[in-house]
C-alpha cells in the first residue's frame, strides 16, 4: 500500500510555507541593492572630489564697516567708572535689485562602471546698491560709514569649481578679487572685492564667472528684487526649493527657466543690516535657496529596488499556478521543487542589479527576464509533466516580467494595477478550486476502488 498523498490544504500550507520563507532572501537582495547604491554615492564623490559637487551660490552682498561708541562702565574701589571705546562693526547691505543669467552645460564621468552627472555653468549679472534711509532705525550715522573701504561678497559652497574668467566690474572699474570671506549663507565660502563708493550714485555691479559642479545648482536669492534665468541642453531638470520658475519650457533639446520678481518681502530680510541676514537666534539658517537639479532619468538602483517591492507578488503567482496543478490538474509539486522555483525568481532580482550596472536597466531587464522564464519553463516541464503546462508558466511569467516594467514607469498608477492584478489572480484561484475538497486525503487504495 502507497503512503497516503498530502491533502489540498497540507498543499497550500506548504506552499505558503515556502513562499515566507522566501522572504529572508527577498531581504537579503533588498540589502544588496542598499549596499551597492551606497558604493555607487561613493564613487560619485571621487568622481566629482577633483571637478565640484553640489553648488549653492548668492552674492553680491555689499559690507561697509563703520565705526561705534559703546560705553563700558567698571567699578573700582567702590567707584563706579565709564569709560568710551571705538570699535569697527559692518554694515549689510542687499542689492537693491539684481538679475542673473545662467548657462548650464552638463556632462557625464565615469568612475569604473559608475557615472554621475556634472557640468560647465556661465554665471553672469548685474546688481544694483542703494543706501536706504534706514540708518537712523540702526541708530548709525551717515558719517561713521566707512565707504571708501566697502566690500563686495559672492557666495560660492564649494570654491574648488571656479574656472578662469571670474571678474568683478563696480561703477564701471574692474576690482581686485580675493579668496575667501563670502557671506554666511555660503559658510563664508566664495571670494571678496574692495570697492570704494561715494554714496551719491547707485552702485552699480556686474560679474561674471565660471562654476564647475554636480547634480544641481542652487541660488539664494537677495534682495529687493531677484531674477534668474536658467538655460541648459539636459532634457530632465528638476526645479525645487522656496520659489518655483515663473516660467518654464522642457523640451528634448535642453530647457529654460525663469525665476522672476522673488522680493525681499517674501524672502522676509531687510535690505539693511548689522548682521548678515538669514541666520536667527537659535543658530539655523530661514535662507530660501532654489534649486534646480540635471536628474539621471534612469536610476537604476532607484528601479531595482521598486522591482523588489514586487518579489512577492512573482513569488505568489507562481506557487499559485503550481497549486493550481497540482491540486486540480493532478500533478504533484514537492517543496523542494516550490523552494528550487522560488529561488530563480529571487536569482532574477539579483541578475537585474549585475548587469543594469554594466549595460543599463532596460537591457539588463531582458537578459534577466529571459534567462530566468527560460530556465523556470524547463524545470515546470519536468515538475508538471508537460511542456503544455510548462509553456502556461512561461506565458505567466513572460506577462508578468512585462506589467512589471510598465509598473516601473508608471509611478502614479503602479499601485492601482498592481491591486487589480492581484484582485485577478485571486478571483482565478477562488475560481479554479471552488469544488476542492481541502481536507480529502486520499490514498493509493481509494484511488484504485473508485477506477
Amino acid at each position: 500500500m502507497m503512503p497516503k498523498e498530502r491533502s489540498p490544504g497540507m498543499k497550500l500550507f506548504m506552499a505558503g510555507l515556502v513562499a515566507a520563507a522566501l522572504i529572508v532572501p527577498l531581504m537579503m537582495v533588498y540589502s544588496l541593492v542598499w549596499d551597492r547604491e551606497s558604493q555607487s554615492e561613493r564613487a560619485q564623490s571621487q568622481i566629482t572630489a577633483g571637478w565640484g559637487g553640489v553648488q549653492t551660490v548668492t552674492g553680491p552682498m555689499l559690507v561697509i564697516p563703520y565705526v561705534d561708541e559703546i560705553v563700558e562702565t567698571e567699578t573700582v574701589d567702590g567707584v563706579t567708572q565709564e569709560r568710551r571705546r571705538t570699535v569697527r562693526r559692518e554694515l549689510f547691505l542687499s542689492p537693491l535689485e539684481q538679475s542673473i543669467e545662467t548657462q548650464i552645460e552638463p556632462d557625464r564621468r565615469g568612475y569604473a562602471i559608475h557615472e554621475s552627472v556634472v557640468y560647465q555653468s556661465d554665471m553672469s549679472g548685474a546688481a544694483q546698491f542703494v543706501l536706504t534711509d534706514n540708518l537712523e532705525r540702526l541708530d548709525i550715522a551717515r558719517d561713521d560709514l566707512l565707504l571708501d573701504a566697502a566690500e563686495l561678497r559672492f557666495g560660492i559652497s564649494d570654491p574648488r569649481g571656479l574656472t578662469d574668467g571670474v571678474s568683478v566690474v563696480a561703477d564701471g572699474e574692474e576690482t581686485q578679487l580675493s579668496p575667501g570671506n563670502g557671506p554666511g549663507a555660503t559658510g563664508g565660502s566664495g571670494f571678496s572685492a574692495p570697492v570704494s563708493w561715494s554714496e551719491q550714485e547707485p552702485l552699480e555691479v556686474s560679474w561674471q564667472y565660471g562654476l564647475r559642479g554636480s547634480q544641481s545648482l542652487s541660488l539664494i536669492p537677495r534682495g529687493g528684487e531677484t531674477s534668474w534665468q536658467v538655460t541648459s541642453p539636459w532634457p530632465h531638470p528638476s526645479f525645487t526649493g522656496e520659489h518655483v520658475p515663473d516660467e518654464r519650457e522642457v523640451m528634448p533639446e535642453g530647457f529654460t527657466a525663469t525665476y522672476g520678481g522673488i522680493t525681499n518681502l517674501a524672502l522676509g530680510e531687510r535690505l539693511l543690516s548689522t548682521s548678515d541676514a538669514g541666520v536667527v537666534s537659535d543658530g539655523n539658517s530661514n535662507y530660501q535657496p532654489v534649486t534646480v537639479g540635471l536628474v539621471d532619468p534612469v536610476d537604476l538602483y532607484s528601479q531595482v529596488d521598486r522591482a523588489v517591492k514586487y518579489g512577492f507578488l512573482f513569488i505568489g503567482l507562481t506557487f499559485a499556478a503550481y497549486l493550481m496543478f497540482d491540486v486540480v490538474g493532478g500533478a504533484r509539486v514537492a517543496a523542494a521543487e516550490y523552494l528550487l522555483t522560488g529561488a530563480g525568481l529571487v536569482l532574477f532580482f539579483v541578475m537585474l542589479l549585475a548587469f543594469a550596472e554594466v549595460v543599463g536597466f532596460a537591457l539588463a531587464y531582458v537578459i534577466a527576464a529571459a534567462a530566468i522564464i527560460g530556465l523556470l519553463t524547463a524545470y515546470s516541464a519536468a515538475i508538471l509533466g508537460t511542456w503544455k503546462r510548462a509553456g502556461f508558466i512561461g506565458a505567466m511569467l513572460a506577462g508578468l516580467y512585462a506589467l512589471l516594467f510598465v509598473l516601473l514607469s508608471l509611478e502614479t498608477l503602479s499601485l492601482v494595477i498592481g491591486a487589480l492584478l492581484l484582485f485577478g489572480a485571486l478571483a482565478a484561484i477562488m475560481y479554479g478550486t471552488r469544488n476542492v475538497d481541502w481536507s480529502a486525503v486520499r490514498g493509493a487504495d481509494d484511488e484504485e476502488a473508485l477506477t
